[in-house]
């Protein structure tokens, strides 16, 4: 039996980074602490199982110092975040996962002579919020009269989805790493993230993030595509500014976060129709409730918009939004959960079709079909494609 020397320092290093908790990473390897000590090594097949278990590449194990990992697009979360923290194994997974899928997918749009996006680099943070919300709203027809006549602003969640990716943006909504059901993802860390690209631009939503948060992540992911800009974001409707105003002053970061976040709610409940609805002197959660009925949106949506219209002080703001948060939490499905069941909608329908239709047309392999999809078989591969009418 061959033992291997491992530095105690990237053990710790490697524990740390996988998200998981001590108590569990010593149940699982109960020698953890003395190979730690130097007490004692791990054997390779041990170190191959350590490896698996905290989702790190095994080469990494046997450097003498751990390797510093840096995010491999811009991080726009909000300087109060634990930016000093090194990003899981989780986050950076789904980052390079998204990159690959991006990757093949500018390749077939190329291959496909598909026109680039106009939408993204429209816009410029100097920009009026209003003309580009309106912008964003016309190139979507994300039409404010036919979103009401829909039942919940949960379909209107749904709509907003089909409706960004019937426009060239590739939507991925999941609330796990690739298809691991036993790695969710944390909406502390992350809520979404954009990745710019003309040809293939792509938007990541972290579906283990509650439902009601999910339709401001979008839309603010969106405003970042149409700056040209790849973001990591935490982003949530309770992020607002003092006043109507971009302070010169304040970081370029946070910035573009408050021109993004108003974006999104001009984009969502643009202000002047809003203002024709809003009984300011009605009590705050009856109307709340009731103009997020007729908006199609998150309750969180609307209570930013009484803020910004200045139905609420900051203090009552960050109390009606709070309580909210509460009620929904108390909601069956209320937070967490992928908006979409389906493995299509986990990929991305825009996306999926595109592999399907490479693979069915002898242009890529399944194999790497499966690798792009998340998945290992042939009766899975044909269950999606008939989910998408492309059955064979």
């Amino acid at each position: 039996m061959t033992l291997v020397e491992v530095s105690p320092q990237i053990l710790s290093w490697a524990a740390e980074r996988s998200g998981l908790g001590p108590d569990l990473l010593q149940r699982r390897f109960p020698k953890l602490t003395a190979w730690v000590r130097q007490e004692g090594s791990p054997t390779f097949r041990q170190l191959e199982q350590f490896a698996q278990a905290t989702h790190t590449p095994i080469g990494y194990l046997f450097l003498p110092e751990p390797p510093v990992e840096r995010l491999p697009i811009p991080d726009f979360r909000a300087p109060d975040h634990d930016r000093l923290r090194r990003p899981t194994a989780d986050l950076l997974d789904t980052i390079y996962l998204c990159q690959q899928r991006q990757e093949w997918f500018r390749e077939y749009a190329r291959n496909e002579a598909l026109p680039p996006l106009a939408l993204v680099g429209s816009a410029r943070l100097q920009d009026s919020v209003e003309a580009t919300a309106t912008r964003l709203r016309t190139a979507l027809a994300f039409d404010l009269s036919v979103r009401r006549e829909l039942p919940t602003w949960t379909d209107a969640l749904r709509r907003f989805l089909g409706q960004v990716e019937d426009l060239g943006v590739l939507i991925m909504v999941a609330g796990v790493v690739g298809s691991n059901n036993r790695r969710k993802l944390d909406p502390a860390e992350f809520r979404g993230f954009a990745l710019s690209d003309p040809l293939a631009p792509l938007i990541f939503i972290n579906g283990s993030d509650s439902k009601a948060a999910q339709m401001f992540t979008l839309a603010h992911e969106l405003a970042h595509l149409a700056l040209g800009q790849s973001a990591l974001s935490d982003t949530q409707p309770s992020q607002v500014a003092a006043n109507g105003n971009l302070d010169n002053n304040i970081l370029p970061e946070a910035r573009t976060e408050s021109w993004c976040n108003r974006v999104a709610a001009e984009l969502l409940v643009p202000i002047a129709a809003f203002l024709t609805e809003y009984r300011q002197n009605a009590e705050c959660q009856t109307e709340a409730q009731r103009l997020a009925r007729i908006f199609k949106v998150s309750v969180l949506v609307i209570l930013r918009r009484m803020y910004e219209a200045g139905g609420l002080t900051r203090n009552e703001f960050s109390q009606e939004y709070q309580a909210a948060l509460d009620r929904l939490a108390t909601l069956p499905g209320g937070s967490g959960g992928d908006f979409y069941l389906t493995l299509g909608a986990r990929v991305g329908k825009r996306f999926s079709r595109a592999v399907v239709s490479s693979t069915l047309e002898g242009r890529s392999s399944f194999s790497d079909a499966f690798r792009l999809l998340g998945f290992r078989k042939m009766s899975t591969f044909r269950a999606l494609s008939r989910t998408l009418g492309m059955s064979f």
